[in-house]
């Protein structure tokens, strides 16, 4: 027999596979190399064990001829992570075979031949490390690949030397492996979006520490973002029509609508001014103790916030653990029955043992994160400063708490910041974990693994950016900033770290009403960015001055400006029926043509009722919009 030909291509160690332990004493990690290696000219991805030495041949992976033609389905694919569930799209054969798995449960050594690599699943874990998940032609279930000390990004660059990738159009995380003479259209590596080691992945740092990361490195969080709000124009995005396997680019995507705003005219910015605060709430309570007019208590509450007095009662409302229409002997109840779960659940992680918690990876990653950010959260607040300060304690079993209530998010970083201010005003343990309840419904995505959320608020601001000023967008554009990467921490935690304590106290509450619409956060986004305009475009930053000057701006924003700009630039554009749909979208004005009306999606918000009260004075609507939309627009506000 001639010997084999084989050639070392890429080799990277520290690629470790994560076992389930539980039934055995074995290591829960394996550490080995992950090796591209050329075999008689065939490239092959091979992974092994430090510990194999060469000693054992690799299994090796190929498509069953057999039996092919099964359905595709997705299945749940454990990936021996116990709590970690990787779906992956599969070929179901007609027939089982066994993987190559030892005797002790541990996978051996592997080969996949480059030409068998049906997908490449990138993900990432809340806690930072990058894993992929690899799929063959045969459906064979490959372990996750850990890069614990980083190396994704140089492994892919050598398997595009025999492969392409392309990504999924229904996953922007699944990616299809094509040989090089498909047709299918070569991708430069920045619009696959994988994850950059070199970086550690900027979004996941940020997730995790939001103080030490952000801006200290962000300006390469825009490629994260590249791929979502690259212009269509892009070279990136071209694609010929019998290039089937090429990606679509952004205006293909389903539901997308290519953004143009030239000819809008908005017509002047009406002025707007703030109300005083609420400050009587027995008036909204009949003998019983329900509130009479939720819809005007939210307006003041927008109009105006609340005064200090009174925000421990009005937050539980507008933060759900109150119903609006409840009484006070049914909230007498809610109190009861609300204590007696929260300790329930409190209970549930107290009385983990060391020893129980030592098999317990995700718990003690949890306790760690939250030990960490409750020292340095809000310390300069009397009420958490100090070593041995109650209020700490308290911050710490709240979020350990809301990890016991959801086992699906657990605690990510950024969480200790949404609940000081709540703590700080209930002043009250079991209160200020059913207010953080409420308020995780309303954000709870911008913490999500997938970062979908958070990628689809910037293309929001985006559209609603520069239906107001193009000009601006232009200038972002041209110098790699048309992405507003910025602006991730306000949208993130409600810019929590941009104002002062007090400031966002009455922010937070405005927010809390929705009115005028779900996204008056991105309005106020864009009352900020168009601020700085003549600083932005004046001084003519780039891309690294641009990111320190919006940094810089943390605690010198005026809250009340900022919310007069905001609620103008909302009026001015819900006057303009020239703006294309999707910006009213945004805006919360799109009302369906009369085909539609039969949609429970599409009946009118209570936000209506703010917009049918307000008179603008001086405001000119814009002209009537020639669009050949059918679908109709609400009334534009008015005040009184």
């Amino acid at each position: 027999m001639e010997p084999e030909n084989r050639k070392l291509i890429f080799e990277k160690e520290g690629v470790y596979l994560h076992t389930n332990a539980k039934r055995s004493n074995h290591d829960t990690t394996i550490p080995g190399f992950i090796r591209i290696v050329e075999r008689d000219g065939e490239p092959a991805l091979e992974w092994s064990p430090v510990q194999d030495d060469g000693k054992n041949a690799p299994a090796v992976f190929y498509t069953k001829k057999d039996g092919e033609g099964g359905e595709e389905e997705t299945k749940f694919d454990p990936g021996y992570e116990p709590d970690w569930a990787v779906i992956s799209t599969v070929k179901q054969s007609r027939e089982k075979e066994r993987p190559p798995v030892r005797d002790t449960g541990h996978w051996g050594s592997f080969s996949l031949p480059l030409s068998e690599l049906y997908s490449l699943r990138r993900a990432r874990f809340s806690l930072g490390r990058n894993f992929m998940v690899l799929t063959s032609r045969g459906g064979h279930p490959l372990p996750p690949l850990h890069f614990h000390r980083g190396g994704t990004r140089e492994l892919l660059r050598a398997m595009q030397r025999y492969i392409r990738l392309a990504p999924s159009p229904v996953d922007g995380r699944l990616f299809l492996a094509y040989p090089h003479d498909s047709g299918a259209l070569s991708q430069s590596f920045d619009e696959l979006q994988l994850f950059d080691d070199a970086s550690s992945d900027l979004v996941s740092r940020f997730i995790q520490d939001p103080y030490a990361t952000t801006f200290g490195g962000f300006s390469k969080v825009t490629n994260f973002f590249r791929g979502a709000l690259r212009p269509p124009e892009s070279p990136l995005h071209s694609r010929t029509p019998s290039d089937p396997h090429a990606p679509h680019p952004a205006d293909d995507e389903p539901g997308f609508e290519l953004i143009t705003c030239q000819g809008a005219e908005l017509g002047p910015r009406p002025v707007v001014n703030r109300g005083q605060p609420l400050d009587n709430w027995e008036q909204f309570l009949d003998p019983e103790g329900r509130v009479t007019d939720p819809q005007k208590v939210k307006e003041l509450v927008f109009r105006g916030g609340i005064i200090p007095a009174l925000r421990k009662e009005v937050w539980k409302f507008l933060l759900g653990f109150y119903p609006w229409n409840s009484t006070a002997k049914e909230r007498e109840d809610i109190i009861r029955v609300k204590t007696d779960e929260y300790f329930r659940m409190k209970v549930q992680w107290k009385s983990v043992s060391e020893e129980q918690e030592m098999r317990n990876s995700l718990l003690r990653g949890y306790r760690s994160l939250i030990e960490r950010d409750v020292n340095r959260t809000d310390r300069h607040n009397p009420f958490f400063s100090g070593n041995e300060n109650p209020g700490l304690k308290l911050l710490h079993d709240v979020l350990m708490t809301y990890c016991m209530y959801n086992f699906d998010l657990g605690y990510v970083q950024g969480m200790s910041d949404l609940l000081a201010p709540l703590l700080f005003v209930t002043q009250n343990e079991v209160e200020s974990f059913w207010c953080l309840t409420g308020f995780m419904e309303l954000v709870h995505q911008n913490f999500e693994e997938s970062q979908e959320a958070m990628k689809q608020q910037l293309l929001q601001l985006s559209l609603l950016l520069r239906a107001l000023d193009p000009e601006l967008c232009d200038y972002l554009d041209s110098q790699d900033s048309g992405s507003l990467c910025f602006c991730f921490r306000w949208l993130l935690i409600w810019y929590k770290r941009e104002f002062s304590f007090e400031d966002i106290l009455s922010l937070w509450e405005v927010l809390w009403t929705r009115l005028p619409c779900a996204n008056f956060h991105l309005l106020m986004a864009c009352a900020i960015l168009e601020s700085q305009r003549g600083e932005l475009i004046g001084s003519n930053h780039d891309f690294n001055t641009i990111l320190k000057h919006i940094n810089e701006l943390t605690m010198k924003l005026d809250l009340q400006t900022v919310l007069r700009e905001a609620e103008g630039i909302y009026l001015q554009l819900a006057r303009c029926k020239e703006l294309p749909v999707k910006v009213h979208e945004v805006l919360g004005l799109y009302v369906a043509s009369s085909s539609d009306e039969g949609s429970p999606d599409l009946e009118p918000k209570e936000t209506d009722t703010l917009l049918s009260r307000t008179e603008v004075r001086g405001a000119a609507a814009c002209p009537p919009s020639n669009s050949s939309h059918t679908a109709s627009h609400r009334p534009p506000p008015t005040y009184p």
